[in-house]
């Protein structure tokens, strides 16, 4: 076994887990009693989303992927803060309501 057989199997390996713990989070997102786990889930997604597009791009050798990584990363931060500015009700409204 060459040392390029033994990457490439590290590689496939490392997808295929990244795979089952995306869909371990994707059913905590729905499963999620709360709105934080549902968020925190999402987050946990886009993450591991990122780490198998940086797989990819090592495995492939399709460095441009690496850019994609990070706008995607961009994207998924912005859309994190965004669900919990809407959801996460601040402390402000909390005292409010009581």
């Amino acid at each position: 076994m060459s040392i390029n057989e033994a990457y490439h199997s590290l590689y496939n390996v490392s997808l295929i887990v990244l795979a089952i713990l995306i869909g371990v989070m994707l059913l905590k997102a729905v499963i999620g009693p709360r709105v934080t786990d549902r968020i925190l889930s999402i987050n946990m997604i886009g993450t591991m989303v990122i780490s198998a597009i940086l797989i990819l791009s090592q495995m492939l050798e399709e460095y441009y992927l690496i850019d994609v990584s990070l706008i995607y990363a961009m994207i998924s931060f912005l859309s994190v803060i965004i669900l919990a500015a809407v959801y996460i009700p601040s402390k402000k409204k909390r005292e409010d309501s009581q």
